[in-house]
């Protein structure tokens, strides 16, 4: 698994704030500390994404937790034009007793998926979908074009082998609608997998492009009028033994009873989930009607202004149920994948124990219905602001039993002094500071 070589390996964590931040240890000495983890400091997980400490979060300056590396999770990528090896592993955040700490956001998602599994049976297969920018292209190409895959294919082959080595290899690759845009998909795989490839592929594209001269940026928005990076999430559920259930030729928009109820309990608590899975200042310029990102809260077949969009089999034949999924798409890069993963898995839980029916089908753009048709459906606009988000976030009760009061105190405060420390700044400062930190 591991040398002694000379050399630093890291322990990380995707925080609150959607960034990898962590600690590093002598390689040679790597052994002990998988047994013992590092030290953690609580307030790191109120540190916003422009590195201020949100003001009353409840930490202070007082605690110790632990970093506990994952060995499941080592990435080792060889060192290459002069810089060292790349080697570092995913971790839990714990007590000092080594128990799970109410604040870890890899715990949120992992106590999620256990109790899913607990109380109904079911798991949860996920791909990420990322959408990233490459800056500072001279000549962007034609969006979707062979001529912007070819520009770019040289850093876009580095990236993928690197994602290789790395555990995280894409299954798709493509030039997106926006000048110097991609899109890479990653595989399905079960869900707690699929969040740890979504963290660390956000680090892997940023490294290689630095390395190779460029720059890349997962920010929502790179100019106010501009094509949006978002984070399309992919959701199947399985049964005990692994076998899809979210398909049923009967129901509406052939969904399963679990996962038409699932899907309810996401639009249910949408205006909440937002503020978790879309949670940055700047990502509320991309959720806007006909951006193809979704403003509305609704379901809708294979309809991309849908915030939950059902996806079909890839094609005619076969087993219609290995195919037939959900897509959420109210997500992008300024979330943590655990946090989003574990807030939409939260909402489902919550929609199965309460057995909801399957929400109306929405298969035109909500911002076209009238008044009375969108009451009919029950389609209603997503919050328009992060204050918004926050706002009804904190006052979804349901959404607060979640995860622990501290939870909630530190994600609040952090979110709401990155929201108060932008608010002189104008479309285009935001999209410029956005860029620069994701």
């Amino acid at each position: 698994m591991h040398d002694t070589h000379e050399g630093i390996v890291f322990f990380v964590t995707s925080d609150f704030s959607g960034l990898v931040r962590g600690r590093g240890v002598p390689a040679r000495n790597l052994p002990a500390f998988l047994e013992t983890g590092c030290g953690w400091v609580p307030a790191d997980q109120a540190i916003n994404a422009f590195d201020v400490i949100g003001e009353g979060n409840p930490f202070g300056s007082s605690g110790d937790l632990r970093l506990m590396p994952d060995p499941a999770t080592e990435v080792r990528i060889a060192g290459n034009a002069g810089r060292p090896p790349w080697h570092f592993f995913l971790a839990d955040i714990q007590s000092l007793d080594g128990a799970p700490w109410s604040c870890c956001a890899r715990g949120f998602l992992k106590a999620a998926l256990a109790d899913l599994e607990q109380r109904f049976g079911l798991g949860l297969s996920v791909a990420f979908e990322h959408e990233f920018t490459l800056l500072g292209d001279p000549a962007p190409a034609p969006g979707f074009s062979m001529r912007a895959f070819r520009r770019q294919e040289t850093l876009v082959t580095a990236i993928a082998s690197a994602l290789r080595a790395a555990g995280a290899a894409p299954e798709m690759i493509l030039p997106e609608f926006g000048p110097g845009q991609f899109e890479i998909t990653l595989p399905p795989a079960p869900a707690l997998t699929a969040a740890d490839r979504a963290v660390v592929f956000r680090e892997v594209v940023r490294d290689v492009a630095e390395r190779q001269g460029s720059r890349a940026t997962f920010a929502p928005k790179i100019r106010p009028e501009g094509v949006g990076n978002g984070v399309h999430i992919h959701l199947s559920l399985n049964d005990s033994k692994g076998r899809p259930v979210t398909y049923d030729a009967d129901g509406p928009g052939e969904l399963s009873a679990p996962a038409a109820a699932f899907a309810a309990g996401v639009l249910r608590h949408a205006d909440a989930l937002v503020a978790l899975t879309a949670p940055s200042v700047v990502s509320y310029l991309r959720l806007k009607p006909h951006h193809w990102a979704t403003a509305f809260a609704c379901l809708g077949r294979q309809n991309r202004e849908a915030t939950i969009r059902i996806c079909p089999r890839a094609r005619a034949g076969g087993d219609p149920a290995a195919g037939h999924h959900l897509e959420y798409r109210a997500a992008d890069a300024t979330a943590s994948p655990y946090l989003a993963l574990g807030a939409l898995v939260r909402a489902g839980l919550a929609g199965l124990a309460e057995n909801l029916p399957a929400p109306p089908l929405v298969d035109t753009d909500p911002a076209e219905l009238d008044a009375a048709e969108c009451e009919r459906l029950g389609v209603r606009p997503l919050p328009a602001s992060l204050a918004a988000a926050l706002d009804a976030l904190a006052a979804d009760k349901v959404a607060m039993t979640w995860a622990a009061p501290d939870f909630w105190a530190c994600y609040l405060a952090m979110k709401r002094s990155e929201w108060a420390g932008l608010a002189d700044y104008d479309h285009v400062a935001l999209c410029d500071a956005y860029s620069r930190v994701y």
